[in-house]
């Protein structure tokens, strides 16, 4: 993940005020700046986990509508967003580490694919912390999670989310608690 120009602690996020807090933590759930200013009313926070704690609530308690579009919002794995340039620099880091910025073309057209299948059966991309799995652990979940109902596959996506979001604070706090491994 690209080292963030400012690393910060947990005083001074508790002390910054909410455009502060939101320029900080907004970029932490893709492109989603409403999920911190959400949680910057639930401060101060003892530690990491509860700030990340907090903030995973925002998103379980929003309404389904807002909860679907914020799912939406992520980018596909070595979609069009990669493509054209257009994903979060977190993003880009993430799916890099997991070389799927350097795909064969046949790899590229059975990610489409299956990109297409998911999206199709469940209305929102196929999310998985893919920091630390391999290319070909995460065609293997994405093969096997489009097979699940759509219920499942929305749980899964927010457990995913918790994963990545989790470990983009700790890089953002200079914390060494997340692990990363992530395997559906």
């Amino acid at each position: 993940m690209p080292s963030h120009a400012h690393r910060f602690d947990l005083q001074a996020l508790n002390a910054m005020d909410c455009d502060a807090f939101v320029a900080a933590l907004g970029p932490t759930f893709e492109n989603s700046p409403w999920v911190a200013r959400s949680a910057w009313s639930l401060r101060p926070f003892a530690t990491i986990d509860a700030l990340h704690e907090a903030m995973l609530d925002v998103v379980r308690r929003a309404p389904d509508a807002q909860q679907l579009a914020f799912l939406c919002g992520h980018p596909e794995l070595a979609g069009r967003e990669a493509q054209s340039g257009t994903m979060t620099a977190e993003s880009v880091g993430e799916q890099g580490s997991a070389g799927l910025n350097a795909l064969s073309r046949e790899e590229m057209a059975e990610i489409q694919r299956l990109n297409r299948v998911y999206r199709e059966r469940h209305g929102f991309p196929f999310i998985i912390a893919v920091r630390r799995s391999t290319k070909g652990q995460i065609f293997e979940a994405l093969r096997s999670r489009a097979a699940e109902s759509t219920e499942a596959e929305r749980r899964a996506a927010l457990t995913q989310i918790g994963l990545i979001t989790r470990g983009r604070i700790d890089t953002l706090l200079g914390a060494s608690t997340f692990q990363g491994a992530v395997h559906a």
